[in-house]
């Protein structure tokens, strides 16, 4: 029994080793990073900017109008709302500005694939380029745009944008902020570093419009609640190198309460459930396989980094507990594992912008971590894989 308890330890030791390291190497390879920022250019490319919406009434008109007025030439670009379950007055407004804005109404459970689907169906392919996808809550910076053309123009075919945080009224929006700034710039920033693609994220993300066409129009990502990471395989697997633009910001509400993180998590993890089922079947090894297939393999299979930091706090206590009662269990030995917590710690660290790395932002953010990781365990026991409704998460914030 004591081989058996100190093997697991063993293995567990191992399999977290794995997955910190390559955060911890990232998370330098993403500071490092030699990025050359991207220049207007005179020819335009035209963009087609896509924002499915559902039952956002509160945020949708700020969103659009501010994408309407975005700052490149008006001929060069269109914005088009995909609106499902709005209220009529929040359509009608919406009519008033310069969008194309198509009501929404499916027979079966609503889903952002499905919309995006349904409104790219409705554009003459023939009249644009690109497609950018936007959330409903997205503001796009000045020069998104003009960055988008121009790295298009380089001969990408997908770009990533800076997605940030539009809020931080609360601790836990704070929190939420700083943890998609980490998994910028370890997933994003240090993924082109170290020359593989960037990781997409699910907004503010752009693709050749055919390309976009095409992959929507696939049936399980039309039935996946959450297509991001299966949109984000096939352009691997298709060889298509995804670009990362840093300084082109996309301004996206965060969670500013407990209760909208558990459903919001709960929405990730059963998408990265099923996603990890996929990888694992026989046709997902099918095709070629390059570096950045490997790549993807080792991050979708990744544990969040809330429950790798939560795993840490039984084994201490497991720990202090061995010593107390004399018993030789823990493999490796107590410095070894808070060695490797404490390389951890230094990854995320290294990946938190300067704007948070102040006393009280931080004191603020951390205060709810404990209370995130608690949350977080419970939306595992909420999980159910096979769910093919939409959990929804309102929006609300315009400041």
């Amino acid at each position: 029994m004591i081989a058996v308890l100190q093997l697991l330890f063993l293995i567990l030791f191992c399999f977290l080793a794995v997955n910190i390291i390559y955060l911890f190497i990232f998370s330098i390879a993403g500071r490092l990073r030699k990025y050359s920022p991207y220049t207007v250019l005179a020819e335009k490319k035209r963009i087609a900017v896509l924002i499915p919406t559902y039952k956002e009434d509160a945020v949708i008109l700020q969103t659009v109008t501010k994408a309407v007025g975005h700052n490149y030439p008006a001929q060069s670009f269109m914005v088009f709302v995909a609106a499902d379950q709005l209220r009529s007055e929040t359509v009608s407004a919406l009519r008033l500005t310069n969008a194309q804005v198509e009501v929404m109404e499916f027979n079966g459970k609503s889903s952002k694939a499905k919309s995006l689907n349904a409104l790219i169906n409705k554009i003459n392919p023939k009249e644009f380029d690109i497609a950018l996808v936007l959330d409903g809550d997205n503001v796009m910076a000045n020069g998104c745009l003009e960055k988008l053309n121009a790295a298009f123009s380089k001969g990408y075919r997908c770009v990533q944008l800076h997605r940030t945080a539009k809020n931080a009224n609360t601790e836990m929006a704070l929190l939420d902020g700083l943890s998609e700034e980490i998994n910028n710039n370890i997933f994003r920033n240090g993924q082109r570093s170290l020359g593989f693609s960037s990781c997409l994220i699910g907004s503010g993300m752009a693709f050749e419009f055919n390309k976009l066409k095409e992959i929507f129009s696939i049936p399980s990502i039309l039935e996946n609640a959450g297509e991001d990471r299966e949109v984000d395989t096939v352009l691997i697997k298709e060889g298509i190198e995804i670009e990362y633009i840093p300084d082109a910001d996309v301004y996206d509400e965060k969670v500013s309460s407990e209760q909208v993180f558990e459903k919001q998590r709960l929405r990730w993890l059963e998408a990265q459930q099923n996603h990890i089922n996929m990888i694992l079947s026989p046709s997902y090894f099918k095709g070629g396989k390059d570096k950045n297939f490997w790549n993807r393999l080792m991050i979708n299979l990744m544990p969040p980094r809330v429950l790798m930091i939560a795993v840490f706090i039984p084994i201490f206590a497991a720990a202090m507990i061995f010593r107390f009662f004399n018993l030789d269990l823990l493999r490796p030995d107590f410095t070894s594992w808070l060695v490797l917590f404490a390389i951890l710690c230094a990854g995320l660290v290294i990946s938190i912008p300067s704007r948070y790395m102040k006393l009280n932002v931080l004191a603020k953010a951390l205060s709810k971590l404990f209370s995130t990781i608690i949350r977080l365990i419970r939306a595992l026991f909420q999980m159910k894989p096979k769910r093919k409704e939409f959990i929804h998460t309102p929006k609300t914030f315009t400041e």
